[in-house]
C-alpha cells in the first residue's frame, strides 16, 4: 500500500492553494465543502476564483509563492502549470511536515486526492496512487451507479437511533446483527424510495419488537426485468436484485438479466409459457405473501413493465389484502424496447399519431378482440404474446377494413443478440413467420411506422456478437 487512505477533518482550519487557474478551483471547491478556510495563492486568478474572493467565501494572496506563506497551514494543494514553482511548494511543505499535494505530479505529493462518491455524510473514495487518475474516476462512476443517492439519508437516520439501539442491546455482536438486518432490508429501501417518515416509523417498530420476540415482515419488490438488453434495468432494479433474499422470476426475464442476481439469493421459476403454467397465478400470489411473513426480502421479477400484461396488479391486489409491504419498480416494457430496437419508431408525425399496445391472446386462449377500435387510422398497434395467433390477427384484421398492405413486423428476442426482425403486411406476415420457425418471445407491431425500420434499423446483432 503505497498511499495510506485517511479522512481529514478540515473544518475551519487554514488551507492553501497554490495556482489560479480552472484546476485550481476545482481544488478550493471541494476544501470549501469539507468547511476549509482556503487562500489563493497567485498574481491572477480565474473567472470562478474571482467570484469566490468577491463574495468572500476565499482569501487570496495576489503575488507569486513564497515559502514563509505556507506556515501554520493544515493542508497544501499546488495547481500551477510551472514544474519548478510546484516543486517549491512541494518541498516547502515538506520542511513544514504539512500534507501536501500537487496536481499530476505524485512524486511531489505526500498525499493523493482521490475521486469521490459523495452521499454524506458517508463518502467513498478511490484512489490509483496517482498511476491512473482516469482509472480512478471510472471506477468512481461505476460506483455512483450502485451506490443509491439515498445512502446519505440512511446513515443519518441510523444516527438518530444509534444511542437507542446501545440502550436495546448490551452486546456489540447483538447491535451488528440487528444494523445489518436493518440496513439491508425493508427499512432501508423505504428510504432509498424517499419515504423517510415511514422508514423512521418501521425502525422505532422493529426495536420495539425485539423484546416482544416479534418476527420482522418481510417485504416484496415488484421489479420489472425489461425487454432482455441487461443494460436497460434501472439503476433501482439492479440494487434489490443485489439486495434480495428470494427472486421469484417469469420465463421471459432473460438469463443475462437473471446472472445480475445476487449470487447466494434463492430462485424460484415461476414461469408461464402456453398451456403451461410452472405455477398457477393464485399459486403466486399466495408464495410471495408466505415469502414475505417469513421474513424475506423478496423480489418478484418480471419481463418488460410489471403493470403491462404483467399481471403485476393481481399481485399487489393479494399483497396489499394481507397487509404485505410492497414497492413497485417499472421496467422498460417490451413495445418500447423492441420497437427501439428494431428501428420501428410507434409514433411519428408523418405516419402514427397514437399506440395501443394489445394482448394477443386472452385469458380464455381466444383472440377474440375488440377489432373495430383497432382498425384505426393513423394509429401503431402492438400485439404481445401474438405468436400462435399471427393468422387470426392479420385475418381479423382485414376483415375489420384494415388494408390487407398495410405493413407488419414480428421481433424476435428483442434487445438481445438474438433479435431478428421479419416484416412484411397483413396478408404475407403469416407465411414469412412460419416459413422462418420463429419461436417465442415475439413482439407483433401493425401499422405504416414500419415502412421506417429498413432506414432506421441500427441494432446488428451480429456484429455485437
Amino acid at each position: 500500500m503505497k498511499f495510506l487512505p485517511v479522512f481529514l477533518d478540515l473544518k475551519n482550519r487554514p488551507c492553501a492553494v497554490i495556482g489560479g487557474g480552472e484546476v485550481a478551483s476545482r481544488k478550493v471547491s471541494l476544501l470549501l465543502e469539507a468547511g476549509a478556510k482556503v487562500t489563493v495563492h497567485a498574481p491572477a486568478v480565474g473567472e470562478t476564483l474571482r467570484r469566490w474572493i468577491d463574495d468572500g467565501k476565499v482569501g487570496h494572496v495576489a503575488r507569486e509563492f513564497s515559502p514563509p506563506s505556507l506556515d501554520g497551514c493544515a493542508l497544501v494543494i499546488a495547481a500551477t502549470d510551472d514544474k519548478a514553482v510546484n516543486r517549491q511548494v512541494s518541498d516547502a511543505a515538506r520542511e513544514r511536515n504539512i500534507p501536501v499535494n500537487v496536481v499530476d505530479q505524485p512524486d511531489l505529493c505526500t498525499f493523493i486526492m482521490p475521486s469521490i462518491v459523495d452521499r454524506s455524510p458517508v463518502i467513498v473514495a478511490v484512489s490509483t496512487g496517482g498511476a491512473s487518475p482516469v482509472l480512478a474516476r471510472l471506477i468512481r462512476a461505476r460506483l455512483e451507479t450502485l451506490i443509491p443517492a439515498g445512502y446519505g439519508r440512511l446513515a443519518r437516520l441510523v444516527a438518530s437511533f444509534r444511542d437507542k439501539v446501545k440502550q436495546r442491546f448490551a452486546h456489540s455482536s447483538r447491535r451488528r446483527q440487528f444494523w445489518e438486518e436493518v440496513l439491508q432490508g425493508r427499512i432501508a429501501e423505504l428510504v432509498y424510495s424517499g419515504q423517510e417518515q415511514a422508514a423512521e416509523k418501521a425502525l422505532q417498530q422493529r426495536l420495539d419488537a425485539v423484546d416482544g420476540g416479534q418476527p420482522p415482515v418481510g417485504e416484496v419488490y415488484l421489479v420489472g426485468g425489461g425487454p432482455g438488453d441487461p443494460d436497460l434495468l434501472t439503476f433501482r432494479a439492479l440494487h434489490l436484485m443485489q439486495q434480495a433474499d428470494v427472486v421469484v422470476y417469469d420465463r421471459l426475464v432473460s438469463p443475462a438479466v437473471l446472472n445480475l442476481i445476487r449470487r447466494d439469493a434463492e430462485r424460484i421459476y415461476a414461469g408461464k409459457e402456453r398451456d403451461n403454467h410452472a405455477i398457477p397465478q393464485e399459486d403466486i400470489n399466495h408464495l410471495l405473501v408466505r415469502l414475505a411473513r417469513e421474513g424475506k426480502r423478496v423480489v418478484r421479477l418480471k419481463g418488460g413493465d410489471p403493470f403491462i400484461f404483467g399481471r403485476g396488479g393481481e399481485e399487489i391486489d393479494t399483497l396489499a389484502a394481507e397487509g404485505i409491504p410492497f414497492q413497485v419498480v417499472p421496467g422498460i416494457t417490451a413495445a418500447a424496447g423492441c420497437a427501439a430496437y428494431a428501428g420501428i419508431p410507434l409514433t411519428h408525425r408523418d405516419y402514427a399519431q397514437s399506440v395501443v399496445f394489445v394482448t394477443g391472446h386472452l385469458q380464455d386462449g381466444t383472440v377474440n378482440l375488440n377489432w373495430k377500435a383497432l382498425v384505426q387510422p393513423r394509429q401503431t398497434i402492438v400485439f404481445y404474446m401474438g405468436l400462435h395467433g399471427v393468422e387470426t390477427i392479420c385475418r381479423e384484421l382485414i376483415r375489420h377494413g384494415m388494408p390487407p398492405t398495410t405493413l407488419a413486423a414480428l421481433v424476435q428476442q428483442g434487445t438481445t443478440r438474438n433479435q431478428r426482425v421479419l416484416t412484411g403486411d397483413l396478408q404475407t406476415l403469416p407465411s414469412i413467420v412460419d416459413k422462418a420457425q420463429v419461436k417465442p418471445p415475439t413482439l407483433i407491431i401493425v401499422g405504416d411506422v414500419v415502412e421506417l425500420q429498413g432506414r432506421l434499423k441500427w441494432f446488428e446483432p451480429s456484429a455485437a456478437n
